[in-house]
């Protein structure tokens, strides 16, 4: 993409976005707030993790999505017995007797880890190496993943039973947590007509990879005023009980608070929320936004705040207010 300057590349990413908003709306109905912040972690370089029952168009939001942005997808369906091969690959032995090493499904742009707590923590971990590192070893040897590449992992809050919680230090490489909600009475009368017809929408590709990168890229060159960074600072540290700048509300409520990597986060998620909104620099309600998503699993809630029913939504308006 060839921009006279960053400004002009500013406003082309906010009106790529709206294409893409309307496109996806083609197939989703509603979900804006989901599609926004999957969207968001994409032009981020972070990952997103969905929570939400089943049936609720988690697979077809991401398929839908991938689409759109001309990306390779791949499901992983997460199970008991999935082993870390299955997701990075393995050696075989060809008929020249040579080791050849076949990539498994995380070799794609787009990856929908499906019910990532149904997996033990060994194969949990080979996917967790990936989105942090971009790359996979196998045998010794390290192969670099496909560029971009976009981890969205889904969870079911209702089962729990023979499930393998993620833990702290692996849900913090998440950017986002987004809870998906039931659809309203509107939005699902829609949907029925929409999936039980034989009228299919066509999708157009409103991005390439390349400038998928390109404007991942801009996102970071996005200027951030002084007072906004010390404001999500601050933010991410009264979160923490034991911090000088939380108050009374969070040592009552918290048992452990958002590391530094939240604040890298409401940063470069505030960055990309105003980019998309036609703005050439992010300020204290784009921080806002995007903190109740970025800060959900990130702060862990003690035994009184789960017997009085505070839930971590209330914990962050309390905060940024």
């Amino acid at each position: 993409m060839d921009f006279k300057s960053d400004v002009e590349a500013l406003d082309a990413f906010a009106e790529k976005y709206l294409q893409l908003k309307q496109e996806i709306a083609k197939v989703i109905v509603g979900q804006d707030e989901v599609i926004k912040k999957v969207l968001i972690s994409i032009f981020s370089r972070g990952h997103c993790l969905l929570v939400g029952v089943p049936g609720l168009a988690k697979t077809l939001l991401v398929n839908t999505i991938a689409q759109t942005l001309g990306l390779k997808y791949n499901r992983i369906q997460f199970t008991p017995d999935l082993m870390p091969s299955d997701i990075i690959g393995t050696e075989i032995l060809d008929e020249a007797r040579n080791f050849r090493f076949i990539e498994g499904p995380v070799f794609a742009n787009i990856i929908l880890a499906d019910e990532i707590n149904r997996t033990p923590p060994k194969t949990q971990s080979a996917l967790l190496e990936a989105m942090q590192e971009k790359s996979v070893t196998a045998a010794g040897v390290t192969y670099k993943l496909d560029d971009p590449f976009f981890v969205l992992a889904t969870q079911n809050p209702i089962e729990q039973e023979g499930t393998y919680p993620l833990p702290e230090a692996q849900l913090d490489r998440f950017m986002f947590n987004v809870w998906l909600d039931y659809p309203s009475f509107d939005e699902e009368v829609m949907v029925v007509k929409n999936t039980t017809s034989d009228k299919k929408a066509e999708l157009q590709e409103i991005l390439t990879a390349k400038d998928i990168i390109y404007f991942q890229g801009l996102v970071r060159k996005v200027p951030v005023p002084d007072n906004v960074v010390e404001y999500a600072v601050r933010l991410a540290s009264r979160t923490r009980p034991s911090s000088e700048l939380s108050n009374q509300f969070a040592r009552e409520y918290i048992h452990w608070g958002a590391g530094p990597r939240a604040s890298q986060y409401l940063i470069i998620g505030a960055k990309c929320h105003a980019a998309i909104n036609g703005k050439y620099s992010p300020d204290i309600e784009d921080v806002n936004a995007i903190a109740e998503s970025i800060l959900r699993h990130r702060v862990v809630r003690n035994y009184k705040a789960e017997a009085e029913g505070v839930g971590i939504g209330e914990i962050v308006k309390e905060l940024t207010e």
